[in-house]
């Protein structure tokens, strides 16, 4: 009787223990709701419906020799760009010498440093949550998970989750804790805390923070791209990035 009693109440601990993780978890989640999937009806009427953007497509024959030049750099093997420049890359085509200096840009912070490309969509979805840009992060989710980012951190970025009071998570060690905290505080808060910035340090050395930083302000200024030119997601593409429910 007495090791039925022992069972039973070890029982009753273990489903409190599981019932308050779910709890804490599913109340991370509720004060987000999904956004579907994009429809006709949520583009504005002053999109080109060809660049889905407010700006038309750029075409090659249009351009001059710097234009092509340009416009060449992103449309090549190997840029994900080989039919045709789209979304932010579309827009940066209407000045070409700004896009061709770009290029180089995005292939050092992108796929020119030392961390792997798990550790830089980690850096891609959080910066596009902290900047609640729903092009950039429906973009980058599917990258990320292909990268092999685990679906637990997909969700800590996600429903931006606080730090502080996590469960046990695989692969969400201090390399991956820091850069989500990094990130945070350096789009949503006034500056870094000598803390945050000192663990950065010790963990990717003087170099990789500057790639860090680097990534960031790249993925900052292609969100900005999207706002101003109300780049759209294709239509019926799933919409990623959740939204608040006061929204």
């Amino acid at each position: 009787m007495k090791t039925k009693l022992t069972l039973a109440l070890l029982m009753i601990v273990l489903v409190a223990l599981v019932t308050d993780v779910s709890i804490t978890l599913d109340a991370a989640e509720s004060n987000y709701r999904m956004a579907g999937t994009q429809t006709a009806d949520r583009i504005p009427a002053d999109i080109d419906m060809e660049s889905l953007a407010r700006l038309p497509q750029v075409q090659r024959s249009e351009l001059d020799a710097v234009g092509r030049n340009a416009y060449d750099t992103f449309v090549s093997p190997g840029t994900g760009y080989e039919t045709g420049p789209r979304g932010p890359i579309g827009m940066w085509m209407h000045s070409p010498v700004l896009a061709e200096a770009l290029f180089d840009v995005r292939q050092r912070v992108r796929y020119g440093t030392v961390k792997d490309q798990r550790l830089t969509e980690l850096i891609i979805i959080a910066t596009a949550r902290e900047i609640n840009n729903q092009y950039e992060y429906s973009a980058h989710e599917p990258l990320a998970r292909t990268a092999g980012l685990e679906e637990a951190i997909i969700d800590v970025v996600k429903f931006r989750k606080d730090l502080g009071s996590l469960p046990s998570i695989a692969g969400f060690g201090a390399a991956e804790r820091t850069l989500v905290q990094f990130i945070r505080e350096l789009v949503s808060e006034e500056k870094v805390r000598s803390e945050t910035f000192a663990t950065a340090i010790e963990l990717f050395g003087n170099e990789g923070v500057v790639d860090i930083t680097g990534l960031v302000g790249y993925y900052s200024f292609v969100a900005m791209t999207l706002k101003a030119f109300d780049v759209q997601r294709p239509l019926g593409s799933e919409l990623l990035l959740p939204i608040l429910n006061d929204q």
